[in-house]
């Protein structure tokens, strides 16, 4: 039942069944077993060879599979992080620091989100960075966990994927180098196209620009209203009764005797230790050239992560020991039960993150993310609505298999095709499209590894980020599907830029007219 229309039931039912349930395992579970099924034509052992597959390859596929175990690793190493930083009160010692330069609730939103847009290297890295960084801030100005979340996602992966100069856009140039080859008529490299491209990714613009303006304005809808609500007049940053990543028990003890170094140095050499990291591996992988681009096409991300982890973690502890002497609240023996507690906080997250790569090794052995993209391929389609046309298939696919990489990996090379026999003054502008889409449908899957980090990093149930992001993303995808058919008809690049900045500021009107709820609580 490869490559047919089967194939796009297991991530339908995983979908279905995490939006009706919340339970994202037991969703996650039951798509997975509906995967082997449907992939063995429903014959129980070779289901259950399939299943027993599907969990094996994330650890051993033709040999040690190093990504899928480091970003694990990584996990956990920033688990401990978290556990020592509260160990330490280093969290408690920067929200005091940042309140006194920090002095708004507007001010720790817009923290974040020049800090999500800042960290452009790996959309990982950010996600988790950013969420260790700001939510002692956010959590001290009564932010909710759930609108942390939605700041941390909607700059991650939008940032990176217009920027050169990071994992994504290594990949993504090197991806339209092989769709350019050999084409002499079009007289830009691949670099100069993936520039050219920036502009175009309608998604990405429409994405930061409301998060920009929630940020400032605090526009609410839905699920949002009711958690910010929640943290604003009763200090309830999150659901007690879910599991909260990166959460220490009731029991963790941790004092207001730290110092802003217990935060800020881990943090300083976990960032610094991973771009080093980074920046060697891709130098040495690319022929010790030092060409940025090559380093950046060649680095190891996984890799570079866990060093800096740590990196990270060692300078986590070795603070704590130092204050040993100093405090009488630090104590020996809760070394070796803050790594315990760390590493529990993060148990939630990597099973999580686990059955999303199960389900998604089964949802590619079944060619999902083909049939998809054969399905447009076939079609007879006017040339001027396939850039929104190719958007909205790599939304769609992106959402069904919880990979962007995956979606545009499929989908670049089958647009580049079709575009530069059919239409070659839209290429650039359906190859953004898809970019595009990829990032919108990443945005609203819950089986994405991404938006798994995004809840992990803020510190928040991972249903209720789902939930809560996903009016923003649908407001920016009809953005963007706005300017994707405007550039389509006219091939205009001013033109849609105009008519999505009009949307956009037609909407900005409309919500700032809007007395919001936090504008009320400032006021009384």
């Amino acid at each position: 039942m490869e490559n047919t229309i089967f194939s796009i039931l297991p991530p339908i039912i995983a979908i279905a069944m995490v939006l009706l349930t919340r339970r994202v395992l037991l969703s996650l579970g039951v798509g997975i077993v509906a995967a082997a099924l449907i992939l063995t034509s429903f014959a129980p052992v070779e289901a259950l060879n399939e299943l027993f597959t599907s969990f094996a390859v994330i650890f051993w596929n033709e040999g040690f599979n190093a990504y899928n175990v480091f970003i694990i690793l990584f996990l956990l190493l920033l688990g401990v992080i978290t556990a020592f930083v509260s160990l330490s009160g280093g969290s408690h010692a920067f929200a005091d620091w940042a309140s006194a330069r920090v002095k708004t609730r507007r001010g720790a939103k817009l923290v974040t989100v020049f800090l999500g847009i800042l960290i452009f290297i790996d959309d990982y890295f950010n996600a988790l960075a950013v969420g260790q960084v700001a939510r002692p801030i956010t959590d001290r100005y009564k932010v909710s966990r759930a609108k942390l979340a939605y700041f941390i996602d909607s700059t991650a992966a939008p940032i990176c994927v217009v920027s050169p100069v990071s994992s994504w856009g290594a990949a993504i140039i090197g991806i339209i180098g092989t769709i350019l080859a050999g084409q002499t008529f079009l007289e830009y490299s691949a670099l100069e196209a993936f520039l050219w491209m920036a502009p175009m990714n309608f998604y990405v613009i429409a994405a930061l620009a409301i998060v920009l303006f929630v940020a400032i304005r605090d526009v609410d809808f839905g699920e949002m209203k009711k958690h910010e609500r929640l943290a604003i007049t009763e200090g309830q940053l999150f659901n007690p009764d879910k599991v909260i990543p990166g959460e220490m028990k009731e029991d963790f003890p941790s004092h207001s005797h730290g110092r802003v170094r217990d935060l800020l140095l881990p943090i300083l050499l976990l960032i610094v230790g991973t771009v080093a990291a980074m920046i060697w591996t891709g130098y040495v992988n690319a022929g010790e050239v030092f060409d940025i681009w090559l380093i950046f096409e060649n680095t190891d991300v996984p890799l570079s992560l866990i060093t800096g982890g740590l990196i990270g973690a060692l300078a986590a502890i070795i603070l704590y020991v130092l204050q040993i002497k100093r405090n009488e609240v630090a104590k020996v023996q809760w070394i070796g039960r803050g790594i315990w507690a760390g590493i529990q906080s993060m148990a939630g997250a990597v099973f999580i993150l686990i059955f999303a790569w199960s389900l998604t090794y089964l949802i590619d052995a079944l060619q999902t993310g083909t049939f998809l993209a054969d399905a447009v391929a076939r079609g007879n389609v006017p040339t001027s609505i396939l850039p929104v046309l190719l958007f909205v298939l790599a939304g769609v696919m992106a959402f069904s298999t919880g990979t962007s990489w995956g979606s545009f990996g499929i989908l670049l090379p089958i647009a580049g095709t079709i575009m530069i026999q059919a239409e070659p003054e839209l290429l650039l502008a359906s190859l953004s499209a898809v970019l595009a889409g990829a990032v919108f449908g990443d945005h609203c899957s819950p089986i994405s590894d991404t938006t798994i980090l995004s809840s992990t990093g803020a510190g928040s149930n991972h249903m209720d980020h789902v939930v809560t992001q996903l009016p923003y993303a649908l407001t920016s995808a009809a953005i963007a599907a706005i300017g994707y058919i405007v550039i389509g008809f006219t091939g205009s690049l001013p033109l849609a830029l105009g008519a999505v900045a009009i949307v956009l500021a037609i909407l900005f009107v409309f919500w700032s007219k809007r007395t919001t709820l936090v504008e009320k609580h400032e006021q009384n």
